[in-house]
């Protein structure tokens, strides 16, 4: 089975009506404001799977900064995964900051089956993430449902690209270690962050991090996949393609051309993510 961890789709009234979301949010602003940048929906994404040979993906909403986008764009995700029930695992989006509203949305979207948040962007939601009096009812709402969160991850130095953001293994790492109960996966290699664990103190407490492939062709060479492997572990490593920025195929194909044992590459592909996500060869 492969399962692709890392996909953004979007309701047709936000791909027929680009500029309005650019102008309403700076998520969507810094993502999407160039035309250039592909806004595609579910029947897309189902198509692409099709073609690439992809059993599964996870669809993620974005970091929106007001509570009523999440809520618009949740519905979406929502639906899609009652329409494609083997197909599709959906991630909500929510704003902690607001608060009791963001905690009965996260509620609204368990009930309607959905198995994690992501891809929360701290940086842009301007969420302190050492905020315990506004980050520890979330976090205690995540547990409470065995939810998985997804953030997005940046590395710390390199070029610049539009949503790099400031979302830094140093950023991370303390609210890591101040809710280890919570699965946590750190998108794009989490910035660096599993290269850390080369050092005893930081391997203790990253049991419960994984780490996504999303957009690693345009950020690290292919030797990253053996290296992180060997530092952090096969079984720490979940195929992302961060669809449609990069076709699913490609990630695929990179994966399967690294010299790992055919088992870590089935891992990667799909076994990992399998086990996170409780999914069967039969039930998505």
């Amino acid at each position: 089975m492969i399962i692709d961890f890392h996909t953004h789709v979007f309701p047709p009234q936000i791909k027929k009506n680009r500029k309005k979301y650019v102008e309403s949010d700076p998520c969507f602003a810094i993502l999407y404001s160039d035309e250039k940048a592909r806004l595609t929906t579910t029947d897309e994404l189902i198509e692409s799977m099709d073609k690439a040979g992809v059993d599964v993906s996870v669809i993620l909403n974005i970091g929106w900064t007001t509570h009523e986008l999440c809520v618009e764009t949740n519905d979406y995700i929502l639906e899609s995964i009652a329409r494609y029930p083997q197909r599709l695992v959906g991630f909500c989006g929510v704003q902690p900051r607001s608060q009791q509203a963001a905690l009965d949305e996260l509620e609204r979207c368990v009930r309607g089956g959905i198995k994690g948040v992501g891809e929360m962007r701290p940086d842009i939601q301007l969420l302190d993430l050492l905020d315990e009096e506004l980050m520890a009812p979330f976090s205690d709402t995540l547990k409470k449902h065995n939810l998985i969160l997804l953030t997005h991850s940046s590395e710390p130095m390199g070029h610049t690209y539009p949503g790099k953001g400031a979302v830094t293994p140093e950023i991370l790492y303390p609210f890591i270690t101040n809710h280890p109960e919570v699965p946590i996966v750190c998108s794009h290699w989490g910035g660096g962050l599993p290269f850390y664990a080369l050092m005893p103190e930081v391997k203790k407490v990253i049991p419960n991090v994984y780490f996504d492939t999303a957009a690693s062709p345009f950020l690290y060479n292919p030797q990253i996949y053996a290296q992180v492997a060997a530092i952090a572990g096969g079984d720490r490593i979940l195929l992302g393609s961060d669809w449609p920025l990069l076709a699913q195929e490609r990630l695929i194909k990179e994966v399967e051309s690294t010299s790992l044992p055919d088992e870590t590459k089935a891992r990667i592909l799909g076994g990992n993510a399998q086990k996170l996500l409780g999914i069967t060869d039969n039930t998505a």
